[in-house]
Protein backbone atom coordinates (compact mmCIF):
# COMPACT_ATOMS: atom_id res chain seq x y z
CA UNK A 1 0.00 0.00 0.00
CA UNK A 2 2.16 3.35 -1.29
CA UNK A 3 1.65 6.47 0.05
CA UNK A 4 -0.58 8.45 -2.04
CA UNK A 5 2.02 10.78 -4.37
CA UNK A 6 -0.03 13.94 -3.84
CA UNK A 7 -3.03 14.40 -1.63
CA UNK A 8 -6.52 13.35 -3.02
CA UNK A 9 -9.15 15.47 -2.85
CA UNK A 10 -11.37 15.51 0.02
CA UNK A 11 -15.33 15.09 -0.66
CA UNK A 12 -18.15 16.47 1.40
CA UNK A 13 -20.58 13.98 2.64
CA UNK A 14 -23.47 15.59 -0.45
CA UNK A 15 -20.30 14.97 -2.75
CA UNK A 16 -19.89 11.25 -1.87
CA UNK A 17 -23.98 10.66 -2.52
CA UNK A 18 -23.24 12.22 -5.69
CA UNK A 19 -20.68 9.92 -6.28
CA UNK A 20 -22.89 7.12 -5.31
CA UNK A 21 -25.58 8.17 -7.44
CA UNK A 22 -23.99 8.83 -10.70
CA UNK A 23 -22.05 5.29 -10.29
CA UNK A 24 -25.67 3.98 -9.93
CA UNK A 25 -27.54 5.69 -12.23
CA UNK A 26 -25.66 7.05 -14.86
CA UNK A 27 -22.75 4.66 -14.91
CA UNK A 28 -24.85 1.59 -13.99
CA UNK A 29 -22.17 0.62 -11.42
CA UNK A 30 -24.19 -1.04 -8.85
CA UNK A 31 -23.86 -0.62 -5.08
CA UNK A 32 -23.39 -4.03 -4.48
CA UNK A 33 -20.32 -3.98 -6.87
CA UNK A 34 -18.83 -1.01 -5.10
CA UNK A 35 -19.09 -2.91 -1.89
CA UNK A 36 -17.73 -5.88 -3.69
CA UNK A 37 -14.48 -4.05 -4.37
CA UNK A 38 -14.56 -2.65 -1.49
CA UNK A 39 -14.84 -5.33 1.17
CA UNK A 40 -11.99 -7.14 -1.34
CA UNK A 41 -9.39 -3.73 -0.64
CA UNK A 42 -10.48 -3.93 2.94
CA UNK A 43 -9.64 -7.66 3.45
CA UNK A 44 -6.28 -6.79 1.41
CA UNK A 45 -5.62 -4.35 4.14
CA UNK A 46 -6.31 -6.66 7.32
CA UNK A 47 -4.13 -8.91 5.62
CA UNK A 48 -1.24 -6.68 5.10
CA UNK A 49 -1.39 -4.52 8.06
CA UNK A 50 -2.43 -6.47 10.79
CA UNK A 51 -2.14 -10.32 9.89
CA UNK A 52 1.44 -10.42 8.85
CA UNK A 53 0.72 -11.22 5.32
CA UNK A 54 -0.89 -14.59 6.01
CA UNK A 55 -4.34 -14.85 8.11
CA UNK A 56 -4.63 -18.37 8.20
CA UNK A 57 -4.98 -19.25 11.75
CA UNK A 58 -5.82 -15.94 13.06
CA UNK A 59 -9.07 -14.73 14.53
CA UNK A 60 -10.67 -11.90 13.00
CA UNK A 61 -14.12 -10.56 14.38
CA UNK A 62 -16.32 -8.76 11.89
CA UNK A 63 -18.95 -6.16 13.24
CA UNK A 64 -21.71 -5.86 10.55
CA UNK A 65 -24.80 -2.87 9.82
CA UNK A 66 -27.56 -3.64 8.29
CA UNK A 67 -26.09 -1.15 5.25
CA UNK A 68 -23.97 -1.09 2.46
CA UNK A 69 -20.77 -0.73 4.98
CA UNK A 70 -21.99 -3.77 6.49
CA UNK A 71 -22.05 -5.41 3.40
CA UNK A 72 -18.62 -4.17 2.26
CA UNK A 73 -17.59 -5.98 5.67
CA UNK A 74 -19.19 -9.35 5.16
CA UNK A 75 -17.36 -9.77 1.55
CA UNK A 76 -14.26 -8.68 3.95
CA UNK A 77 -15.06 -11.45 6.11
CA UNK A 78 -15.56 -14.02 3.17
CA UNK A 79 -12.51 -13.60 2.00
CA UNK A 80 -10.59 -13.54 5.01
CA UNK A 81 -12.31 -17.08 5.83
CA UNK A 82 -11.16 -18.33 1.96
CA UNK A 83 -7.32 -17.19 2.68
CA UNK A 84 -7.49 -19.37 5.97
CA UNK A 85 -8.71 -17.17 8.79
CA UNK A 86 -11.15 -18.19 11.66
CA UNK A 87 -13.98 -15.47 11.08
CA UNK A 88 -16.69 -14.79 13.60
CA UNK A 89 -19.57 -12.27 11.99
CA UNK A 90 -21.92 -10.17 14.77
CA UNK A 91 -24.86 -8.69 13.24
CA UNK A 92 -26.98 -5.48 14.25
CA UNK A 93 -29.51 -6.97 12.83
CA UNK A 94 -31.32 -10.53 11.34
CA UNK A 95 -31.32 -11.37 7.63
CA UNK A 96 -34.92 -10.20 7.55
CA UNK A 97 -34.06 -6.40 8.42
CA UNK A 98 -31.13 -6.03 6.16
CA UNK A 99 -30.36 -3.86 2.91
CA UNK A 100 -30.21 -5.15 -0.31
CA UNK A 101 -26.59 -5.63 -0.41
CA UNK A 102 -26.06 -7.01 3.11
CA UNK A 103 -28.67 -9.06 2.76
CA UNK A 104 -27.13 -10.68 -0.83
CA UNK A 105 -23.28 -11.20 0.89
CA UNK A 106 -24.76 -12.39 4.18
CA UNK A 107 -26.63 -15.12 1.69
CA UNK A 108 -23.30 -16.54 0.78
CA UNK A 109 -21.84 -16.63 3.87
CA UNK A 110 -24.75 -19.03 4.80
CA UNK A 111 -23.87 -20.94 1.95
CA UNK A 112 -20.29 -21.12 2.36
CA UNK A 113 -21.21 -21.80 6.06
CA UNK A 114 -19.38 -18.81 7.83
CA UNK A 115 -21.73 -18.32 10.82
CA UNK A 116 -22.86 -14.71 11.45
CA UNK A 117 -24.99 -14.10 14.63
CA UNK A 118 -27.43 -11.25 15.71
CA UNK A 119 -25.20 -9.29 18.66
CA UNK A 120 -26.60 -9.26 22.53
CA UNK A 121 -26.87 -6.05 23.37
CA UNK A 122 -24.19 -5.41 25.89
CA UNK A 123 -22.81 -8.49 25.44
CA UNK A 124 -18.63 -9.12 25.34
CA UNK A 125 -16.75 -9.80 21.82
CA UNK A 126 -14.70 -12.97 21.30
CA UNK A 127 -10.75 -12.74 21.52
CA UNK A 128 -9.38 -11.86 18.30
CA UNK A 129 -6.47 -11.19 16.50
CA UNK A 130 -8.11 -8.11 14.30
CA UNK A 131 -11.70 -6.69 14.71
CA UNK A 132 -13.09 -4.91 11.66
CA UNK A 133 -15.55 -2.33 12.34
CA UNK A 134 -18.58 -2.13 9.07
CA UNK A 135 -20.81 -1.13 11.52
CA UNK A 136 -22.19 2.61 10.10
CA UNK A 137 -21.16 4.50 7.03
CA UNK A 138 -21.40 8.05 5.99
CA UNK A 139 -24.73 7.72 6.40
CA UNK A 140 -24.39 8.12 10.05
CA UNK A 141 -27.69 10.41 11.65
CA UNK A 142 -26.64 11.20 15.13
CA UNK A 143 -24.89 9.30 17.96
CA UNK A 144 -25.40 5.33 17.54
CA UNK A 145 -27.73 3.96 19.69
CA UNK A 146 -28.74 0.35 20.72
CA UNK A 147 -27.01 -2.73 20.12
CA UNK A 148 -24.68 -0.73 17.38
CA UNK A 149 -23.74 1.21 20.56
CA UNK A 150 -22.78 -2.06 22.70
CA UNK A 151 -20.72 -2.98 19.71
CA UNK A 152 -19.04 -0.34 19.58
CA UNK A 153 -17.95 0.20 22.93
CA UNK A 154 -17.32 -3.25 23.10
CA UNK A 155 -14.79 -2.76 20.56
CA UNK A 156 -13.41 -0.24 22.20
CA UNK A 157 -12.50 -1.84 25.44
CA UNK A 158 -10.65 -5.34 24.04
CA UNK A 159 -6.64 -5.30 23.16
CA UNK A 160 -7.29 -6.35 19.55
CA UNK A 161 -6.50 -3.02 16.85
CA UNK A 162 -9.82 -2.19 15.08
CA UNK A 163 -9.50 -1.76 11.12
CA UNK A 164 -12.88 0.57 9.93
CA UNK A 165 -14.27 0.45 6.79
CA UNK A 166 -14.87 3.94 5.17
CA UNK A 167 -15.05 5.99 8.43
CA UNK A 168 -14.98 5.30 11.98
CA UNK A 169 -18.75 4.07 13.37
CA UNK A 170 -20.18 7.23 15.24
CA UNK A 171 -18.10 9.85 13.05
CA UNK A 172 -19.39 12.48 11.40
CA UNK A 173 -17.80 12.45 7.99
CA UNK A 174 -19.50 16.17 6.92
CA UNK A 175 -18.31 17.87 10.48
CA UNK A 176 -15.96 15.31 11.67
CA UNK A 177 -17.83 15.33 15.25
CA UNK A 178 -16.69 11.94 17.30
CA UNK A 179 -20.39 10.56 18.49
CA UNK A 180 -20.55 9.04 21.78
CA UNK A 181 -20.24 5.80 21.24
CA UNK A 182 -17.64 6.14 18.48
CA UNK A 183 -15.09 3.42 17.54
CA UNK A 184 -11.72 4.57 18.26
CA UNK A 185 -9.85 2.89 14.87
CA UNK A 186 -6.48 1.69 14.93
CA UNK A 187 -6.97 2.02 11.23
CA UNK A 188 -9.39 3.12 8.52
CA UNK A 189 -9.92 2.28 5.07
CA UNK A 190 -11.93 4.93 3.66
CA UNK A 191 -13.87 4.42 -0.57
CA UNK A 192 -13.28 6.72 -3.18
CA UNK A 193 -12.00 9.70 -1.94
CA UNK A 194 -11.41 10.71 1.61
CA UNK A 195 -14.60 12.63 3.05
CA UNK A 196 -13.75 16.13 4.74
CA UNK A 197 -14.56 15.58 8.69
CA UNK A 198 -11.99 12.87 8.93
CA UNK A 199 -9.32 15.32 8.62
CA UNK A 200 -10.81 17.27 11.98
CA UNK A 201 -8.52 17.47 14.68
CA UNK A 202 -11.01 15.55 16.77
CA UNK A 203 -11.69 12.46 14.31
CA UNK A 204 -8.32 12.18 12.91
CA UNK A 205 -7.57 10.54 16.49
CA UNK A 206 -10.59 8.00 15.82
CA UNK A 207 -9.43 7.24 12.34
CA UNK A 208 -5.76 6.43 13.04
CA UNK A 209 -4.13 5.66 10.03
CA UNK A 210 -5.80 6.19 6.65
CA UNK A 211 -6.16 4.49 3.87
CA UNK A 212 -7.82 4.77 0.54
CA UNK A 213 -9.51 2.09 -1.72
CA UNK A 214 -10.45 2.07 -5.07
CA UNK A 215 -14.10 0.70 -5.63
CA UNK A 216 -13.69 1.49 -9.41
CA UNK A 217 -15.18 5.36 -9.70
CA UNK A 218 -14.13 6.27 -13.06
CA UNK A 219 -12.26 10.07 -13.32
CA UNK A 220 -14.49 11.03 -15.64
CA UNK A 221 -17.72 10.68 -13.27
CA UNK A 222 -15.21 12.99 -11.00
CA UNK A 223 -14.27 15.62 -13.73
CA UNK A 224 -18.14 16.39 -14.87
CA UNK A 225 -19.97 19.29 -14.25
CA UNK A 226 -21.43 18.19 -11.04
CA UNK A 227 -18.51 17.93 -9.12
CA UNK A 228 -15.77 19.40 -11.34
CA UNK A 229 -12.37 17.52 -9.83
CA UNK A 230 -9.46 16.72 -11.62
CA UNK A 231 -8.66 13.67 -9.72
CA UNK A 232 -6.57 11.17 -12.48
CA UNK A 233 -5.68 7.66 -11.89
CA UNK A 234 -4.72 7.93 -8.78
CA UNK A 235 -4.93 3.98 -7.83
CA UNK A 236 -2.69 3.41 -10.92
CA UNK A 237 0.19 1.45 -8.86
CA UNK A 238 -2.19 -0.24 -5.92
CA UNK A 239 -5.69 -0.77 -5.48
CA UNK A 240 -5.58 1.07 -1.66
CA UNK A 241 -2.89 3.91 -1.39
CA UNK A 242 -2.00 5.58 2.22
CA UNK A 243 -3.52 8.85 2.84
CA UNK A 244 -1.71 9.10 6.15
Amino acid sequence: MPPARSQPPFLSTQQMREVDRAMIEDYRISLLQMMENAGRCLADVARSRFLGGDPRGQRVLVLAGSGGNGGGGLVCARRLHNWGAGVRVLMTADSQRLGEVARHQHSILERMGIEADIAADGGELPDSNLVVDALIGYSLRGAPSGVTASLIRAANSQTAPVLSLDVPSGVDTTTGTVHEPAVRATATMTLALPKEGLREVEARAAVGELYLADISVPPSLYAGPTLGLDVGPIFHESDVIRVW
